[in-house]
């Protein structure tokens, strides 16, 4: 068959609303995840955890285990495999050493993995981990964490916000020398991950090479971490993640898969390890808990003099890793004294992680109620407040701005919340026992692009195929890469076939940072616009066999030195009922410039899932450790609260037109921007309903109550 691309161009696809072209598997079933692919002679995997926050493993009494039905092996640090941690992953980081599992009798927290039971059935696998006697030398633990005041050894480390500190002009002159002042200390609670699909892997070697298939954000990054850990060619190594059931920064390299390695190489049968939701708790990481003291001077018009923004996060004693809190405000708001500052304690807890909007999500809590008190204070709209403090640089950067179209978001956003109607004073509007408020915030996030690589192939028939590492953990990616793919090469969204989760298809940036889609997507263009080409320059020539492969280093790297960003602005009405302290979020409304929406349909899906999880991180989300045991209080979804069907109330998401000029497709990032300002509009808005100021998350009716008895 001929085929060419030439001729009458197809209908575009990016910008128009397209189902999810894997939909009907996962409606029906078709579509396996980690956990439900079947190998032969597979055997089931059960890790045992540490009962003790902190000591050493003195014994592992597993011979009355390996008699147990069905039980193949005990793996502990006396007898597992030896792995390397002395390396530089491909996030450029070094690896958490928490996880080489069985390499040493220390337990640096509470939950730490002991020992893999490994047994013909999940089962008798579970049972005999629930058998297994550890014998510990306990050491005291510390696991508190509260205002900066209190952990004197705490220290500032770079993050993915930047540098540790920033700091332009003279914080005290400058304070001194504003008409108005806020300084607040806020705080937000440790938060986890609880993606539905429990992080599971199944580890086999197939001919010398080893097959990993998992649920993960990158194929490519854990591919490369398994190969450093276990001293392996690279090429010896295929990862395989076609379906993730949410990730949200949690699934990276973690026990379960070096452990089912270690098991699958002992036994030389594929093995399978699932983490239980409880396990997940203290293996997957976690959002840190904050406290962040904010510092604002600005004149009598409400222009700011002075910006102290100082965020303390924790860290575990083997490991840094850092909430930058401080991060939003290098972007936001510009005043000529500008201080920030990320700075970490280390605990005897398990290592944080990144989880969406890491760092702009609890910094933006912190930064946009204090904006909120700041315009209280000034008597000035709190719109109005953030529009005269648009900086036209980057405050810290001092480089330009790819596109800034914050004002017209808020703009738009007013007009649709009704916000003129709004009347200031707080505790005013009520209706029968509820008090009525609304409130907003901004958004941002950063917007990135990192190289990746991508082959596009002209097949037999007529159609297209589309191989790249990419990793769809829900967001609609597979979809979205279609329709470009479908623009890119002139041809129908139907033509097109887009095969990812695949570490044999190259490099490629992870799911992460908002940075998937954009990476990717450039990656796709580049292949298929080659191919298109080819394929006009051979008319007439069959077109099987055509593959082209792009990789965007080069192209990435020549961009321009720019403050790249989404922008966003969150509008909240809540009830408060001053009886039992409930507090309700009746409507929502964000208005987000995000760059080119590649399809609306699924867009959506993710601005409004990310404002959900504001929702959540307002008023239910609280992991609380118990200071003598060091584990956390109901570590499963009975105990650790989110947001359900009946928390949610009207959420309504749209965007304008923001298209990244220095994008190939005018892409920039929309996974993690819709939590981001979400707790903060609804923070803002209960004290717009009742007047009292909640500086600490959740919003819990205890907390309400006790306020509004102190008020």
């Amino acid at each position: 068959m001929t085929t060419t691309t030439t001729g009458t161009r197809a209908a575009q696809a990016v910008g128009t609303a397209h189902t999810r072209v894997e939909g009907r598997d996962k409606v029906t079933g078709a579509a396996r995840y980690a956990g439900e692919i079947p190998f032969d002679e597979l055997a089931h995997g059960w890790l045992a955890l540490s009962t003790v926050t902190r000591g050493r493993i003195t014994s592992v009494e597993d011979a009355a285990v390996l008699q147990m039905p069905g039980v193949l092996a005990v793996l502990h640090h006396g007898n597992a495999p030896r792995v390397d941690i002395d390396y530089i992953g491909v996030l450029g980081m070094s690896p958490d050493p928490t996880i080489a599992v069985f390499q040493h009798d220390r337990v640096p927290h509470a939950g730490w993995p002991v020992a893999l039971v490994v047994a013909e059935t999940s089962e008798q696998a579970r049972e005999g981990a629930e058998a297994l006697v550890v014998h510990y030398e306990e050491e005291p633990h510390d696991v508190g964490f509260s205002g900066g005041r209190a952990h004197p050894d705490a220290y500032s480390i770079p993050g993915p916000g930047g540098p540790g500190t920033t700091e332009k002009g003279d914080l005290a002159a400058e304070l001194a020398a504003s008409a108005v002042v806020l300084d607040a200390e806020y705080s937000t609670p440790e938060e986890h991950h609880s993606s539905m699909e429990p992080h599971g892997a199944t580890a086999l070697w197939d001919g010398g090479r080893l097959e990993v298939v998992d649920s993960n954000q990158g194929t490519v990054w854990v591919k490369d971490e398994l190969a450093k850990l276990f001293s392996l060619d690279p090429a010896s190594v295929r990862v395989r993640s076609e379906h993730i059931g949410g990730g949200f920064g949690s699934k990276g390299v973690r026990a379960h898969q070096v452990a089912a390695v270690m098991a699958a190489t002992v036994l030389s049968r594929p093995v399978r390890v699932i983490m239980t939701r409880r396990q997940m708790f203290s293996l997957a990481g976690y959002r840190s808990p904050t406290t962040q003291r904010v510092r604002l001077g600005a004149d009598a018009e409400g222009r700011l003099r002075a910006l102290e923004h100082s965020s303390l996060s924790l860290t575990s004693t083997v490991h840094e890793f850092i909430e930058s809190g401080a991060g939003p405000a290098r972007v936001m708001y510009d005043a000529p004294a500008h201080h920030t500052a990320n700075r970490v304690v280390r605990l005897d807890v398990p290592t944080p992680t990144f989880m969406r909007a890491p760092g702009e999500a609890p910094g933006s809590f912190a930064l946009e109620s204090a904006l909120d008190e700041l315009a209280e204070k000034c008597g000035i709209d709190p719109i109005e407040l953030r529009l005269r403090n648009e900086p036209e640089v980057g405050p810290v950067s001092g480089l330009p701005f790819s596109t800034r179209n914050l004002p017209a978001c808020f703009r738009e956003g007013a007009r649709r919340f009704g916000w003129a109607e709004r009347d200031p004073r707080p505790g005013l509007r009520r209706d029968g026992r509820w008090l009525i408020g609304t409130g907003t915030a901004a958004a941002s996030f950063f917007a990135g692009a990192m190289p990746s690589t991508a082959a596009a192939t002209a097949e037999a028939d007529g159609t297209f195929t589309v191989r790249i590492s990419a990793a769809d953990i829900g967001t609609g990616a597979r979809t979205a890469l279609t329709l470009v793919a479908a623009d890119a090469l002139q041809v129908p969204t139907d033509r097109v076939r887009v095969r990812i989760g695949d570490s044999d298809f190259g490099p490629a940036m992870i799911a992460g940072g908002s940075m998937g889609t954009r990476s990717w997507a450039w990656a796709v263009t580049a292949a298929a616009d080659e191919l298109r080409e080819r394929l006009a320059l051979a008319d007439g020539v069959p077109p099987e066999g055509i593959t082209v492969r792009s990789n965007t280093t080069d192209a990435v790297g020549a961009l321009a030195q720019k403050e790249r960003h989404s922008f966003g602005a969150q509008f909240a009405e809540v009830a408060v009922d001053v009886t039992t302290g409930e507090v309700r979020v009746r409507r929502m409304l964000g208005i987000f410039a995000a760059g080119r929406i590649v399809n609306p349909l699924t867009a959506r899906g993710q601005f409004t899932g990310g404002m959900i999880w504001g929702i959540s991180m307002a008023l239910h989300e609280e992991a609380v450790r118990d200071q003598n045991t060091g584990a956390l209080y109901g570590a499963d979804l009975a105990g650790y609260h989110v947001a359900t069907n009946a928390d949610v109330p009207l959420v309504e998401a749209d965007w304008v037109d923001d298209p990244d000029p220095d994008d190939p497709v005018g892409i920039k990032g929309i996974g993690e921007i819709g939590i981001v300002g979400a707790a903060a509009a609804i923070a803002n808005a209960v004290w717009h309903a009742t007047g009292v100021r909640h500086r600490s998350l959740p919003i819990r009716p205890d907390r309400v109550l006790a306020a509004d008895a102190h008020a």
